[in-house]
């Protein structure tokens, strides 16, 4: 089958000539008719996340995918050969852009019916970060309020639209020339972060939703009130998360010596700040396919490249120019 793959962290990415995977217990083969591109596929080309989720080389990057069940594993029981599915695979096996993937049972969950192959396979991992970072992790409530950074973002246009489904009052940055988009999508207020600085505007959130790490972070810990919580989905791991997955004790204390500024202002502020790396999971892209349906959420999107042109897919989301996400059409 034909993948797009790397042979080390950091080398070029190849079109490759590769066996078919086998479905094995619990596992789906499914045929690949689109691939989602995002950020955390360029982060583990890098190697960046290496450290959470090592690989084996030659590796195909991927993580988001729809298409068709063309085989299953033993002991399946939610799906059946010809099901249409979307999926994030889980962290311990990616490969979604190639022909065929191996996706576990528990990923996957039926493709939204109002939604195209494309469509479906742009929202399984920020449909995923969006509703466990507001749902599970800030349990955002009607009435409160939310700043949410990079509105016109993959992330960002799915929270915005989550957000407002969960009744919050909507704060967004993203370029003056995407504010008519954000504001469409139920931003309730649009800041230009070229000329202004979010935290002169917004004061006493709820949530912050941040994607932007660095600078955009710590100064997210003045937009938000005592008891808030600041949520990162682009910034470095702290200590309490490498704790909870179970890294090792040297890592454990280097990344809690690496992120102890972030910590301090979260003391300081009296804010809970949670580092988020998103799971796979197929019972919540069934919830989200379900609000899909009803007409709540809508996939943005922004250009498709043919399988063969995977690579410059990946270079064009990692150039920050994107608003919405990028897709890789695999098959028809």
């Amino acid at each position: 089958m034909r993948a797009l793959a790397i042979r080390r962290y950091r080398a070029p990415m190849e079109m490759m000539d590769l066996p078919r995977p086998e479905p094995g217990p619990g596992d789906l083969l499914v045929r690949v008719r689109a691939a989602g591109v995002n950020p955390l596929d360029y982060k583990i080309r890098d190697g960046v996340v290496k450290v959470l989720t090592p690989y084996t080389f030659p590796l195909i990057l991927g993580t988001d995918l729809a298409g068709d069940v063309e085989a299953i594993g033993p002991g399946v029981t939610r799906f059946k050969v010809g099901d249409a599915i979307y999926a994030r695979l889980g962290k311990e096996r990616i490969g979604a852009i190639a022909e065929y993937a191996r996706v576990r049972e528990g990923a996957a969950a039926k493709k939204p019916a109002r939604l195209d192959y494309v469509q479906a396979a742009s929202l399984p991992l920020v449909g995923l970060t969006a509703w466990q970072a507001l749902i599970e992790v800030a349990r955002l409530q009607a009435g409160q309020k939310i700043l949410i950074h990079a509105g016109s973002g993959g992330v960002g246009t799915f929270a915005i639209q989550l957000a407002k489904y969960l009744g919050a009052e909507v704060a967004t940055t993203a370029g003056a020339r995407n504010h008519t988009l954000v504001r469409s999508l139920g931003a309730d207020l649009a800041i230009d972060y070229k000329t202004t600085r979010f935290e002169d505007v917004v004061k006493d959130q709820d949530v912050v939703l941040d994607s932007q790490a660095g600078d955009t972070l710590l100064r997210s810990f003045e937009a938000v009130k005592p008891g808030g919580v600041v949520v990162t989905i682009g910034g470095r791991p702290d200590g309490k998360f490498a704790r909870a997955w179970g890294l090792s004790l040297p890592l454990v204390w280097i990344l809690g010596f690496l992120n102890r500024k972030v910590d301090r202002l979260a003391r300081e502020r009296g804010v809970s700040f949670e580092y988020l790396f998103m799971r796979a999971s197929g019972e919540q892209l069934e919830k989200i396919g379900a609000l899909v349906d009803k007409g709540v959420i809508k996939p943005i999107l922004d250009r498709t490249f043919p399988l063969e042109a995977g690579a410059e897919a990946i270079s064009y989301v990692e150039s920050g120019h994107a608003v919405g996400k990028v897709v890789i059409r695999v098959g028809d």
